[in-house]
């Protein structure tokens, strides 16, 4: 089964829907990881997944984040 291209979530901010988008920094199988910028400017992340690979991926301030083994 492949992942969601977009998932759809409420902004922690102003609680508008913010839409994020699936992230093509990772090319393994652990993780989907997924960013959005709502109206107000939050930036939203979310990943499924592997939780210990998904705990890395949004602890992670930048958006260099990658997935190592």
């Amino acid at each position: 089964m492949k992942p969601a291209r977009t998932l759809t979530f409420k902004c922690a901010k102003c609680a508008k829907p913010v839409t994020v988008y699936l992230q093509k920094v990772s090319a393994c199988s652990h993780i989907q990881p997924y960013q959005g910028i709502c109206a107000c400017g939050e930036v939203k992340r979310h990943a499924t997944g592997n939780a210990d690979a998904v705990a890395s991926y949004l602890a992670s301030s930048d958006g260099n984040w990658n997935h190592h083994h």
